[in-house]
């Protein structure tokens, strides 16, 4: 990491600290601590969101709008076959089968009509995709109130005084294993190697024989799994309805962009602190208000910072 980067980190650091004082510092730890925990768990959602879209986006250049919508169908379909009385365990395995197998079906069917077509328009087309499930799951579950539990909610450990769910934590450390598998897959394996390459250069990397569809089906079955992992952890975290958790792409895109699209770990820290910053604002009377908007501030700012010094013209970068 150069010196740069590691001022960079350091500016970071300072800004969330100073932002934790300046809404939470008058407030006893018992009340900020629910928050922090809070936030620390739906953070976690949206580092997963962003950390799928990352490793999706370097080996095969979509940046994906229908993750939410993909984790949103599995979820609708775990709380379905409960009702039926199927296994839980099952139900919940079906949730990641279900997203697994919409975004293959993109993959499959959608994405090569389209390998050739501009950055924007690939995502565009996610969207447009994302927006048909929305539809469809509309269609098949109507708008009442649903509510899907985890055995992990009724357990829980007392940290610092405060008693925190195992759902919570299960969240918070399945973001860092993820991040760490993911980080050790690339780097480790031939076929984390080849999507590095892929990620890299394109023609290149087929130029050398890659089995670039090989590796871009893999790319997409990882971002499959992630969503429907984060669909299920935000139905139970925050509530099961299908608009709220196809939209969690938002702030997802945010931690991605604080990742600049490449780095897992920023991307996790990103998604971390837009989740504990986001829950704090509930603490100000004057800027709850601006709690959905607070992401994508954090992630222009981090743009803006890391951006300075470079000036863009219709040629490039200077």
């Amino acid at each position: 990491m150069t010196r740069g980067a590691y001022f960079n980190w350091l500016v970071y650091a300072v800004l969330m600290l100073g932002a934790w004082i300046w809404l939470a510092g008058d407030k006893p730890f018992k009340v900020t601590g629910m928050f922090l925990a809070s936030g620390l768990a739906i953070g976690s959602l949206y580092a997963l969101g962003g950390i799928g879209m990352v490793v999706l986006f370097r080996a095969s250049g979509v940046l994906n709008f229908s993750a939410g919508a993909a984790g949103a169908t599995g979820a609708m379909t775990a709380w379905q076959l409960v009702q039926w009385g199927i296994w839980p365990p099952a139900a919940w395995l079906a949730c990641i089968a279900v997203a697994m197998a919409l975004t293959l079906f993109y993959r499959r069917l959608i994405a090569p009509l389209l390998a050739w077509r501009e950055t924007v328009v690939k995502a565009v087309a996610t969207l447009g995709f994302a927006l048909i499930v929305l539809g469809l799951v509309s269609f098949i579950w109507i708008d009442d109130p649903r509510s899907l539990e985890l055995p992990t909610d009724q357990l829980g450990v007392r940290l610092f005084g405060l008693r925190v769910t195992a759902t919570r934590l299960l969240a918070f450390a399945a973001a860092i294993g993820i991040v760490v598998a993911i980080w050790l897959f690339l780097s480790r394996t031939e076929t984390g190697l080849q999507m590095r390459a892929v990620a890299n250069s394109r023609d290149l990397s087929a130029l050398l024989g890659i089995p670039i569809p090989r590796v871009e089906t893999i790319a997409w079955g990882i971002a499959g799994l992630l969503a429907g992992f984060t669909g299920l952890m935000f139905a139970t975290l925050i509530r099961l309805e299908p608009v709220v958790i196809t939209f969690m792409v938002i702030p997802s895109i945010a931690a991605a962009l604080v990742g600049r699209l490449n780095s897992l770990s920023l991307v996790l820290v990103g998604g971390l602190s837009m989740g504990v910053i986001e829950s704090l604002l509930t603490l100000s009377p004057t800027l709850k208000g601006a709690r959905p908007i607070a992401p994508f501030v954090i992630a222009a700012l981090v743009l803006l910072w890391t951006q300075r010094g470079t000036r863009l013209t219709f040629g490039g970068r200077d």
